[in-house]
């Protein structure tokens, strides 16, 4: 049964318990940090939405703890804002900064970098579509995220999570493309919980999920544009039953997206054959 497979691969557990979860993801970052001396903290888009709060919170937790045993302030969370203009929900923005308290905080506006790039395809007759162009903005957002982190001596985390994973529902090298995962295997809901246990202000995550890169859609919800509600998401993933529609709407964004899931292709895997 492909439900079975996707739980297993995506390791997700249909109940947790969220202080053992924070604390999972915690010590999952101080343990890569101690083990690689040249880790001296972490990089974090902050869109506003749960995922990045979520993240970057676990992140500000486990450089305190770091610096506290050490007795030392090498460790350090640095969060990066990254909006194309002006971002329709930037209140929120802040707020999930307010709650993070990160170490460090850097705002580059994205635009000037994309649209630059539109141009010189468009110079050369290749012309973008809207989904591309917004491709193209998460793209360039990982982009500036590395150049921060490599001049800090820091690594990039990426919120993906199980609800993401099983719908590929991000951007290949994009907001995909990041060092450590803090919480693949937990779903949206289990998300929430963890931010609730953390005390987020509740706006943060029971707001409408959106990505918000398509300038025709703006400010799209992921569930209309996916077909599916997160709520059918974490049922499927912690083993519910669902409608037959949903279940093979899930099932077919699962195996069309294997290759997000994958690093990139040799002659030794199966996926070209």
């Amino acid at each position: 049964m492909l439900q079975k497979k996707v739980i297993a691969e995506l390791k997700v557990q249909p109940v947790i318990n969220p202080k053992e979860e924070i604390r999972k993801s915690v010590d999952f970052m101080k343990a890569y940090a101690r083990k690689n001396a040249f880790v001296k903290g972490f990089v974090l888009g902050i869109s506003g939405g749960q995922d990045s709060t979520l993240v970057g919170k676990l992140a500000q937790l486990a450089v305190n703890e770091l610096n506290e045993e050490d007795g030392t302030d090498r460790y350090q969370f640095i969060a990066i804002r990254l909006p194309y203009g002006t971002q329709f929900d930037e209140e929120d923005c802040q707020d999930a900064l307010t709650f993070i308290e990160p170490s460090l905080i850097y705002t580059v506006n994205i635009k000037e970098a994309v649209d630059a790039s539109e141009r010189a395809l468009n110079a050369v007759g290749v012309t973008l579509t809207d989904y591309a162009k917004g491709n193209e903005k998460a793209r360039e957002r990982m982009k500036v995220q590395y150049s921060i982190a490599a001049m800090h001596s820091c690594v990039v985390l990426g919120s993906d999570h199980a609800a993401e994973a099983i719908t590929g529902f991000y951007t290949k090298f994009g907001d995909g493309g990041a060092d450590l995962m803090p919480i693949f295997r937990l779903n949206k809901r289990q998300g929430r919980q963890l931010l609730q246990e953390l005390g987020c202000p509740p706006h943060l995550y029971m707001k409408v999920p959106t990505a918000d890169l398509e300038e025709e859609k703006p400010a799209l919800p992921d569930e209309t544009a996916l077909g599916v509600t997160y709520d059918q998401i974490d049922d499927y993933l912690e083993g519910k039953a669902l409608t037959e529609e949903a279940r093979e709407k899930l099932e077919n964004y699962f195996l069309r997206s294997q290759h997000k899931r994958h690093m990139p292709i040799t002659i030794f895997d199966d996926f070209w054959q």
